[in-house]
């Protein structure tokens, strides 16, 4: 019923808080399956989610920006969540006080999604267990790896992915 993806988005999010990797799993799926558009759901969350690791790392401007652009694709897909399990009423609740939190430069906490179904959680919670996660804690926010870790992974294949797509475009691939 769910996208495997959506399932390990959303153990990320709720397990390690690795939010980079949240935004990858997404992005990914988006790309294939959503033929890119702009104000898709899964943009929204994938917002979400580069904006929970801007606030992570006391980047209020990006968090700011990106959760508020997050909000608006969310708000006119909030049919979509709907469909997601997500309780979309509690949802927009919860990103109106991550936005109060942010404007106000205030520290990151880790938050949870406000997920109604029951089946969902369990497979997320099953696929935290099978992965060696904990779903629902805190995140680490000394682990340097985590909070930093668009700074400290291998950017050759984005590279390489765009120079391709450059070359395409000026007619040489």
């Amino acid at each position: 019923m769910y996208p495997k993806e959506y399932i390990q988005f959303l153990a990320h999010f709720h397990g390690d808080r690795d939010y980079f990797e949240c935004h990858e799993i997404l992005e990914e799926y988006w790309k294939k399956n959503s033929k890119k558009t702009k104000n898709s759901v899964w943009v929204g969350l994938i917002l979400l989610a580069v904006s929970t690791y801007h606030h992570r790392r006391n980047n209020y401007k990006g968090a700011k920006k990106t959760l508020e652009k997050a909000e608006t694709i969310l708000k006119a897909q909030s049919d979509c969540l709907s469909k997601l399990g997500i309780d979309s009423q509690v949802f927009f609740t919860l990103l109106k006080e991550r936005l109060s939190l942010i404007s106000n430069q205030q520290g990151y906490v880790s938050f949870n999604l406000p997920l109604y179904d029951s089946a969902l959680l369990e497979l997320g919670k099953s696929y935290c267990k099978e992965h060696g996660l904990v779903w629902g804690q805190e995140s680490v926010l000394t682990d340097q790896n985590l909070v930093h870790r668009h700074l400290l992974r291998d950017r050759t294949s984005v590279i390489e992915e765009r120079n391709q797509a450059l070359n395409t475009r000026k007619g040489n691939g």
